[in-house]
């Protein structure tokens, strides 16, 4: 076996792989299914840190592979419940659009310096986790369309873009940063 596919990173892969099931399932109205498969892909993503500091298998793909698993996994979800008209779209677009300016970034700085390195910060993971909040609270709101579920899923909205905003702005920061601490790039 390569020494890159740790069972961390395979656990990360799993990940990857259950997002076009949880996609399919919300676009073609399968609310249970599809939020069963997302707990479970959501699991993944503290269980692969958890293995990898365990078992002290951590690896540079697994450090890069599991934020990429992260993003393609919410930004999927929030993606498919818009298409659903499950959320609306201005929010689809802060989640979506807050990931892939991050990404742009990071191939950005890995194009221009020798940084390689790109840990996630605490507001990166509370984004995160503030993101898997809200996507479980719609799914079940979809599922089970009572009206607490209605309010607590609007004010969820507002609290998951204040959060992804303001962790895109932290990282923003963290990245002017680390320009410049790199010799000729300021």
């Amino acid at each position: 076996m390569p020494r890159w596919l740790t069972l961390p990173s395979l656990v990360t892969l799993a990940r990857l792989a259950l997002t076009p099931f949880i996609v399919q399932d919300i676009l073609y109205g399968h609310p249970s299914r599809a939020l069963a498969l997302f707990l479970l892909a959501a699991g993944t993503d503290a269980v692969d840190g958890w293995l990898a500091r365990i078992s002290d298998s951590a690896t540079q793909f697994g450090a890069y592979l599991d934020p990429i698993a992260d993003k393609v996994l919410m930004s999927g979800i929030f993606l498919a419940l818009g298409a659903a008209q499950f959320v609306p779209w201005w929010f689809v677009a802060i989640v979506f659009g807050r990931d892939l300016y991050l990404l742009i970034a990071a191939v950005a700085i890995l194009a221009l310096t020798k940084v390689r390195k790109f840990s996630p910060s605490g507001w990166g993971k509370l984004s995160t986790f503030v993101q898997i909040a809200t996507a479980v609270t719609w799914m079940t709101r979809n599922l089970w369309p009572v009206p607490a579920l209605d309010t607590l899923a609007s004010i969820m909205l507002w609290v998951c873009a204040g959060f992804t905003i303001w962790s895109g702005l932290h990282y923003t920061v963290r990245g002017v940063r680390i320009l410049q601490t790199v010799p000729g790039t300021h």
